[in-house]
């Protein structure tokens, strides 16, 4: 957020395929109904999750990349888990937090490319195998787990015995297991593209479902780094120093596009700490109006708005509100003072129109379906994602030839 430097993980803690040309008009309520959305392309999306009380919405949003590829390739629908990941990502977020004596980020954040990682090198089980849930609650709710990690490795690398002893990895995976749940090495479902029960190992799940977790890239637009060529993002979830290819506002665009056009999802990560995104009502927009900035949630920003503003916001009887211009020059100012920060990881599935004709992008999101005006979607407008976005993830296969000529891919 704007006021503090609020990691992905602490925002995210806010907690079937739609046709072509179809009318997503919301419920008749007196704020909807400034908005009527129309799907203009839409490629296939499981079924909404709800992370809860976790900041994982980055493990969320990579899963349900992984899940939207396995049904684009023809195999029947899955449901995988994203405790699967979070595990073992935070054992490695634990070593590396060793290795770099305490300093560098520890926490349930990440970023989207931690799960085509984590599924590279340790697979994927089904969420039946793996639910994560291993601690009375019928919810993710990680605020005991993570603050008793940290605890442990502030203990680990304080370095009370002079030297690391060689007990303390373990001691990380005990906790891991009794919250998590252990990790198998093999287990028995249906067979993704026969539906016949087989037993798999995690890695061998993962082939069968077709997923070449190499075949995935990360971009960003920035002007602090020269275009054109990767570097590591400076967001304090990065803790893998994970690299971002960078190009310019257009190009950013042009790959979302192109990405969906083919029929492939977009791993979206954005800050969402603007007023105009209410993803309650379904949609997300940068006003160009500005008013007294509001902390909280995004239903505390909406109800502290007047009447008029909402008004504004929602788009009169004579046409949307004006959105911010949005320039290579604004997105890296946001950046550089904090207004543009790493909150939340989401997955586009389409794009779509407003009644005006505006463009829009339809968003998977990973807070449930309850509250919500479009079964846990909504929709962000152009200015909204060219803005605010920190980083997309997408198939390599997808990226335009000019792109991958100037990036050396």
């Amino acid at each position: 957020m704007k006021r503090a430097l609020i990691s992905l993980a602490t925002l995210c803690l806010w907690g079937t395929l739609a046709a072509q040309e179809t009318d997503t008009s919301a419920p008749k309520t007196q704020e909807a109904e400034k908005f009527v959305f129309t799907d203009r392309s839409s490629v296939p999306y499981t079924s909404i999750k709800n992370q809860a009380r976790s900041g994982t919405c980055w493990s969320f949003a990579g899963i349900a990349l992984l899940e939207s590829e396995a049904l684009r390739q023809g195999c029947d629908t899955v449901d995988l888990s994203e405790m699967w990941v979070v595990r073992h990502a935070y054992y490695e977020k634990a070593v590396r937090y060793a290795r770099m004596h305490g300093n560098t980020n520890l926490g349930p954040g990440g970023i989207l490319e931690d799960v085509t990682y984590i599924a590279g090198r340790y697979g994927v089980v089904p969420e039946s195998v793996y639910p994560g849930l291993n601690y009375g609650t019928e919810q993710h709710v990680h605020g005991e787990l993570d603050a008793v990690i940290k605890a442990y490795m502030d203990a680990v690398v304080s370095n009370p015995n002079r030297t690391l002893t060689t007990a303390w990895k373990e001691g990380l995976n005990g906790i891991l297991d009794a919250y998590l749940g252990t990790c198998p090495e093999t287990f028995t479902a249906p067979d993704p593209r026969t539906g016949d029960p087989k037993t798999f190992t995690p890695t061998s799940y993962r082939d069968a479902l077709g997923l070449r977790t190499d075949e995935y890239m990360q971009f960003t637009s920035f002007t602090h780094h020269p275009f054109y060529r990767p570097f590591a993002l400076e967001i304090p979830d990065n803790w893998n120093w994970s690299l971002f290819y960078n190009v310019s506002l257009d190009e950013l665009e042009s790959l979302i596009d192109a990405s969906l056009a083919a029929g492939y999802a977009v791993g979206w990560a954005s800050d969402v700490s603007e007023k105009g995104f209410v993803a309650r009502l379904g949609f997300a927009i940068l006003p160009t109006d500005k008013t007294d900035e509001m902390s909280g949630s995004d239903r505390v920003r909406w109800i502290g708005l007047t009447p008029q503003e909402r008004e504004k916001m929602l788009a009169s009887p004579e046409g949307p509100m004006p959105e911010i211009t949005v320039t290579q020059e604004v997105r890296q100012q946001a950046f550089d003072n904090y207004q543009t920060t790493d909150d939340h990881g989401m997955l586009i599935v389409g794009s779509a129109v407003d009644q005006y004709g505006n463009k829009f992008y339809k968003v998977k999101n990973s807070w449930g379906e309850e509250r919500s005006l479009y079964q846990g979607c909504f929709y962000a407008s152009r200015a909204f994602v060219l803005a605010k976005t920190t980083g997309i993830l997408v198939n390599k296969i997808t990226v335009p030839q000019a792109i991958s000529q100037k990036t050396g891919m």
